[in-house]
């Protein structure tokens, strides 16, 4: 057997270990792990949105910046146009 194959089973091992031990537990621990995956949930929505939120600030300056080189090259040209003419 591979090692991802080994990787795999380890996995679906721990998982049902995991389920059995969450079902046997009580409904005050079952709502403990509730809360956590919750919470983790919440901040992993967060983090992301925070991400993207990063993302779109930076595509907005690239974009402004862009426009302000485009305009900066335009006036070049055309105040190379007027000399010329």
């Amino acid at each position: 057997m591979g090692n991802k194959t080994k990787g795999l089973l380890a996995l679906v091992g721990l998982g049902a270990l995991a389920y059995w031990k969450y079902k046997n537990s009580s409904p005050e621990q079952q709502q403990i792990v509730k809360d956590k995956f919750n919470n983790a949930k919440d901040n992993l929505n967060k983090w992301g949105n925070d991400i993207k939120d990063r993302a779109n600030n930076v595509a907005s300056q690239v974009q402004e910046k862009a426009g302000e080189f485009k305009n900066k090259a335009e006036d070049s040209v055309n105040k190379a146009q007027e000399t010329v003419s």
